[in-house]
């Protein structure tokens, strides 16, 4: 059975896209069949990048490792049994046709709350949740006192969370293992970035999650998107020289598959 990651959490504008591309196609570069899967029906930022990446490959001749990426399927209505969600059907008929034989599943969860995104989480072996190194993301997890040193108690996606693992109990199936990264962390040693580190550290022991290190906030993300590319792609396009922040990003990314300490894989590139 594939392992299933799903990157989400119910704020836009914290990364999930761009740590979904990386985390993929880092996988499939390392020998992994990957399939892939938004559940952001309206604006799609993974898909696309899986059809920019795609097309780029057709135009230049190339053959790079990349993720099997599936729309979720339409379903026949009429077929439902009365009290069925359409939309559980379609994400169960796109797992079920990628499970059998891919090593992993990735899917993307829009940044709100929907019924596919709540189903998902409920799926996942390995729960991915980027967050901006402030507050204002921080409150997506718990809501804190004025000082930001203090919990007052878990908040709405925490939650959600938590009514996935009881699900996933309830099945039999095996805890998830939920990473927290964090995003755009400042350079300097500020003491907002103190204060959410310990904050961090003390919410991930009351609720159950791991931290990990995320992505700075860097230029070449957005240049690669048209053509569905990573950092890891730079050499098989004839770049052959990286500047002093594509090295860094390459290790933001290479700390962080580290980090996910996923089954069977082993960083090394």
């Amino acid at each position: 059975m594939a392992h299933i990651i799903v990157v989400g959490n119910e704020k836009g504008g914290a990364g999930k896209s761009t740590v979904s591309m990386h985390v993929a196609t880092a996988l499939a570069r390392l020998g992994h069949k990957v399939g892939a899967l938004d559940l952001d029906l309206r604006q799609k930022t993974f898909g696309r990048y899986a059809h920019n990446r795609k097309k780029f490959c057709e135009s230049e001749g190339l053959d790079l490792p990349s993720a099997e990426y599936r729309n979720l399927p339409e379903v026949d209505q009429e077929a439902l049994r009365p009290g069925e969600n359409p939309y559980d059907q379609r994400l169960a008929a796109a797992v079920a046709s990628l499970e059998r034989d891919k090593d992993f599943i990735l899917i993307d969860c829009p940044g709100s709350h929907t019924r596919l995104s709540q189903v998902a989480h409920s799926l996942a072996d390995t729960l991915i949740t980027p967050l901006n190194d402030s507050f204002i993301d921080f409150d997506l997890l718990a809501h804190v006192d004025s000082d930001g040193m203090k919990i007052i108690g878990p908040s709405v996606y925490s939650e959600m969370v938590w009514n996935a693992r009881q699900l996933r109990a309830q099945a039999g199936l095996q805890p998830i293992d939920w990473v927290v990264l964090r995003n755009r962390v400042g350079a300097q040693q500020m003491v907002n970035k103190e204060k959410m580190g310990k904050a961090l550290d003390n919410l991930a022991k009351r609720i159950g999650f791991r931290v990990a290190p995320g992505f700075n906030e860097r230029v070449i993300f957005r240049e690669l998107f048209p053509r569905g590319l990573t950092l890891l792609d730079l050499r098989d396009i004839g770049v052959k020289q990286l500047n002093i922040s594509n090295v860094a990003a390459r290790q933001e990314l290479r700390d962080l598959m580290k980090a996910l300490n996923l089954p069977g894989v082993n960083v090394d590139f």
